[in-house]
């Protein structure tokens, strides 16, 4: 049993309340950690602790480069700790170790990067009015970041804010998801054993409706960046209000995989299938909506049941598993009213729509691979994120048609599609609203690469160099160096 407290100001310590919370497997339903359970409390001392640290402590004039070199410590320790921090991944959500293996391979390297970011951002000189007088643009640092980080990918998703963050010299108050809690609490002692000053890095544990509202509402904070769903999201914005402090949100997506009829077929189904069952497509940018053109649609259809019959559930330690459980009974709950919702609606359940029969898997949140055709723009499953080892596919005749449907959507984070034609490829990138846009693959992201969406999809960047500018402020300093009397008032 691991039992794991919160920390705040460099110290470990539990809730102020005493609260603790179960950890569970979501393989079998076992409780696998204690946790400390904050509430709003807590979170204040952890916005008081980070608010010191960035105001009179050390980190504000901390050398760029000794920021620099505690992030490539911080990177050592992830290598060195990969295969047990993949470990814990899985065991918190569910998720095969070789993708969590992967996830940490990442990780180190996005550390790395905004590492060599640091102390590249010095600003830049810029046009002034007259000879006598200069102009500089310097980036600072925004001060006390917030940080929400969900459940699906909760070490990466926290790297992605906590990198940069403390790149750009931030303090910073993490919240992981109450429900996968483990590999944050981890990378904060990794965080600690790398060096950083106390009040520096602090991560508080606690449902988002307390500790959450807390980071949001609190005037202390300068920025807060939220990962999540979308109602949550309006939430968090309508809380920011109360100080007017940055907000950077990713708020998921309903991501079209268009398939023309000219595509490679053998590897647009290949991909189709990654991109949608993937960590049972609990991924915001999961490729759930496919859509493919009239005259390959049903041969295409006829190749995924193929391969998707083939899929194999189970744990995710267990070699030759491809897909994992669910996150939650409520999860669970809520991907099968979906599919209740579609069979409604019209849609065709070609494959799962079901809970598996195998007994091996029955304390688990298990969800079949589930296949749906002969969908239509209107359905909630083509427009709602579902969030879940779930496909649906539309077949169109044109390119203008599927283009205005696929943009028919609240959301905008990305979108991919499949051909040969390096005319449409430049005419269907272009039309496409959506912050990521993939020709020939999908599902792709790099630390390198800005990620973020339009629309309903959130506000900011995350990764590459607008990662970093997310947590500065831009000055203007000019000086006049032959300062002349105006002499207008009062001659």
């Amino acid at each position: 049993m691991i039992r794991k407290d919160m920390y705040i100001d460099g110290k470990w310590r539990p809730a102020r309340s005493g609260r603790q919370r179960e950890i569970i497997n979501p393989y079998d339903g076992s409780v696998i950690a204690q946790v400390a359970e904050g509430a709003r409390e807590d979170a204040v001392d952890a916005i008081c602790a980070a608010r010191r640290a960035f105001d009179t402590g050390p980190w504000p004039q901390t050398p760029a480069v000794e920021r620099a070199r505690l992030l490539f410590r911080l990177a050592d320790l992830v290598e060195r700790e990969n295969s047990d921090l993949a470990r814990l991944e899985s065991l918190d959500t569910g998720k095969t170790v070789t993708e969590s293996r992967w996830d940490m391979d990442d990780i180190a390297g996005i550390f790395r990067y905004f590492a060599g970011l640091a102390d590249k951002n010095a600003g830049e000189q810029i046009a002034s009015p007259n000879p006598d007088t200069t102009s500089r643009l310097v980036h600072e640092p925004v001060g006390v970041c917030g940080q929400i980080s969900p459940w699906n990918y909760p070490l990466l998703q926290a790297s992605w804010k906590m990198a940069p963050a403390l790149a750009a010299g931030c303090t910073i108050v993490m919240k992981p998801s109450e429900i996968t809690p483990l590999t944050t609490i981890r990378i904060t002692e990794l965080a600690e054993e790398a060096g950083f000053p106390p009040g520096v890095v602090n991560t508080v544990l606690g449902p988002g409706i307390d500790v959450g509202a807390e980071l949001a509402e609190n005037h202390a904070v300068d920025l807060i960046s939220f990962t999540g769903g979308i109602a949550t999201g309006k939430t968090i914005m309508r809380a920011a209000a109360g100080n007017v402090k940055k907000v950077a949100l990713e708020l998921g997506g309903k991501n079209p995989n268009i398939i023309f009829d000219d595509a490679d077929f053998d590897l647009a189904v290949d991909y189709a299938l990654n991109g949608v069952f993937f960590h049972a497509g609990q991924i915001c940018s999961a490729g759930a909506r496919v859509m493919v053109q009239a005259g390959i649609y049903e041969r295409f259809v006829e190749a995924l049941k193929a391969r998707i019959q083939k899929i194999v559930l189970g744990s995710g330690f267990t070699d030759g598993v491809q897909m994992g459980p669910l996150i939650s009974a409520d999860h669970l709950a809520k991907v099968e009213r979906y599919v209740a919702i579609a069979q409604k609606e019209g849609a065709s359940l070609v494959l799962g729509g079901k809970r598996p029969d195998d007994p091996a898997l029955k304390n688990g949140f298990f969800y079949l691979p589930t296949l749906f055709t002969d969908c239509t723009n209107d359905m909630r499953i083509v427009q709602e994120e579902v969030f879940g080892p779930v496909i649906s596919v539309e077949t169109f005749a044109t390119e203008s048609e599927v283009v205005e449907r696929a943009n028919s959507t609240i959301y905008g984070l990305s979108a991919g599609f499949w051909t040969r034609d390096p005319d449409r490829m430049a005419r269907v990138s272009r039309a496409l609203r959506f912050g990521t846009v993939w020709i020939n693959d999908f599902n792709v992201y790099f630390v390198q690469a800005p990620w973020g969406g339009y629309r309903q999809s959130g506000l900011g960047r995350e990764l590459g160099r607008m990662g970093l500018e997310e947590y500065t402020e831009v000055k203007h300093v000019y000086q006049n160096h032959a300062t002349q009397p105006i002499n207008w008032f009062g001659i």
